[in-house]
């Protein structure tokens, strides 16, 4: 048995979910925050044989895309070089985060 812990944006959970709804795979959903913008993520705990260890990263792969996003960085005043310079920058968000770790006893009440 494995334990898959899949961190993704909250953009892509609900579609990730369905999708292993659909292959008859069970989810635990956790809310979370983190990464480099601080924005909302969702943590899922996805219990699988090792047989199926294989589909559940292909799901998350087809489910969870990378995609660009213009931020403005904030930098405290007092610490601009120069008033009103901030520009926004490209960068990258999304995409999906997985941990695979074995699982020593799994139980349902």
């Amino acid at each position: 048995m494995k334990l898959v812990i899949a961190i993704v944006q909250d953009a892509d959970a609900n579609g990730l979910i369905r999708a292993l709804g659909a292959e008859r795979i069970e989810v635990t959903k956790l809310a979370s925050t983190g990464g480099f913008l601080r924005e909302g993520n969702t943590t899922l705990l996805i219990g699988v044989t090792e047989d199926n260890v294989a589909r559940v990263k292909e799901i998350i792969s087809e489910k969870c895309r990378s995609r660009k996003r213009f931020v403005t960085p904030t930098v405290p005043v007092a610490e601009q070089p120069e008033p009103m310079l901030a520009q926004p920058m490209e960068v990258p968000v999304g995409g999906a985060v997985a941990f695979v770790v074995g699982v020593e006893e799994f139980f349902k009440v």
